[in-house]
């Protein structure tokens, strides 16, 4: 049995591990040093330049057309040099590209075919680093769940970061140039490629577990009690099916956030951050447990208990606060799977009420009903939308049918202090006139107490 101490000890061991591997590595300097706050907040301008600086000796060329996109950005963001050292940033870029031109002798640079000769670079350097190849081999050592095996690997994939990091700025100043670029010529090529990549391989975006695709330079996928998170959450065969044709981003497997995608409408940017959060929060319960079997790693009841009642924690007060049932009748009544799908549920809610939070009693009515709705859709063979979050278009939406009346509720009584029973009143009589009907006599009620 792992106490929180020995996982203490491996995590600093690992964080060492990485610590070591980078003692020497490169960072920004120069003018990828100086970007300026301002700048560094909205766009990736400092990457960008930092790959200018890897490639130049490589080819000139296309380190000069990074540099030339990084002042566009910075001159679009800010076009009147209003930041804090803009301006000093802007004439220092300027001065380097300048420089770059003059080293070509003179000769006439055709600015035309920038875009071709930057796909043509990128085409060659994932061809000299072996990108590809490398990505397959890592997903091999991943799935193998081999702790030493994946290390060793890992410590080759140091060296990635770097080709990563270049990587993906030539794909977003490529981005940027093909809008212009011939749509049956290289334009097309290049689309092409930006639709494959988003989705899978390193340059998907996430924010610390990679589960679009395996990342070769974050190594928290091998960890048991993650994998054993993941697959909790994995979509099972008695689950509703999906209708035909449906399909998932990436090269992850259906899981429980993808029903809940479907049936309630929830934005695609907070069920990529919901679905992490739920993974991390039930690989720590599991690590304050214990570890797993490494071979197939299983998560134990008691981890998702533990994570069942604390994230649900603020809806059972509430619900004992207004003297209102639970949406389940006991703990032992429901499956250790629509615990997981519930608190899912309630992550999703919260990530997107934003300032409805402050609003605790809309949170648990809110969730109260929607609990319900996904309990009746569990039990049918066939996933269907919630009628709560159908709009007249015909498709679903969270913000828009649940979230967006709140708002302009708010709004109505934003001189009024809410606080105040005639407050609380207006905000009772728009939600009873709207389309919401999660608030009812229960916390009228208790609003004019």
């Amino acid at each position: 049995m792992y106490r929180v101490s020995d996982n203490w000890e491996r995590l600093v061991r690992a964080a060492l591990r990485r610590e070591l591997g980078h003692g020497h590595e490169k960072t920004s300097s120069g003018i990828a040093g100086a970007v300026p706050a301002s700048l560094v907040r909205s766009t990736n301008i400092d990457a960008i330049l930092q790959a200018a600086d890897e490639i130049q000796d490589e080819d000139p060329n296309v380190a000069r057309i990074l540099c030339e996109q990084a002042y566009s950005m910075a001159q679009n963001l800010d076009p009147s040099s209003d930041g804090r050292g803009v301006l000093q940033f802007k004439t220092g870029l300027m001065s380097v590209i300048k420089q770059k031109l003059a080293k070509r002798d003179g000769a006439r640079i055709d600015r035309n075919r920038d875009i071709e000769h930057l796909w043509e670079f990128y085409q060659r350097y994932k061809t000299r680093h072996r990108v590809d190849d490398i990505q397959r081999e890592g997903q091999k050592y991943r799935e193998s769940g081999n702790f030493s095996t994946a290390n060793q690997f890992d410590l080759r994939s140091l060296e990635m970061k770097k080709v990563f990091a270049t990587l993906r700025a030539l794909v977003e100043v490529m981005e940027a140039l093909s809008k212009d670029a011939d749509p049956h010529g290289v334009g097309r090529y290049i689309m092409e490629e930006l639709q494959r990549i988003k989705s899978v391989g390193e340059l998907a975006t996430y924010n610390i577990v990679p589960l679009e695709a395996p990342s070769l330079t974050n190594a928290i996928g091998v960890f048991p009690e993650v994998r054993g998170a993941i697959s909790a959450i994995r979509y099972a065969e008695h689950y509703p099916k999906f209708p035909a044709g449906f399909k998932i981003s990436g090269e992850r497997e259906v899981d429980m956030f993808d029903l809940l995608e479907y049936v309630f409408g929830f934005q695609n940017d907070n069920v990529r951050n919901q679905r992490e959060n739920i993974i991390l929060s039930i690989a720590n319960a599991q690590s304050r447990l214990g570890l797993p079997i490494q071979a197939d790693p299983k998560i134990d009841e008691k981890a998702i208990n533990e994570v069942f009642l604390k994230v649900l924690d603020n809806y059972i007060k509430w619900c004992k606060y207004l003297r209102k049932r639970l949406a389940w009748n006991s703990i032992e009544a429901i499956n250790r799977d629509r615990k997981i799908f519930m608190v899912s549920l309630y992550f999703l809610i919260w990530g997107e009420a934003a300032n409805v939070r402050f609003l605790p009693e809309c949170i648990c009515y809110i969730f109260h009903q929607m609990a319900k709705e996904l309990d009746a859709i569990l039990d049918h063979g066939e996933a269907n939308r919630a009628t709560s979050c159908i709009t007249e278009s015909g498709s679903v939406s969270f913000l828009e049918k649940i979230i967006c009346p709140i708002y302009k509720t708010i709004v109505a009584v934003s001189r009024t202090d809410y606080e105040t029973p005639l407050g609380k009143v207006l905000i009772i009589t728009y939600y009873s006139r709207s389309e919401i009907t999660y608030v009812d006599d229960c916390l009228a009620n208790l609003c004019l107490q």
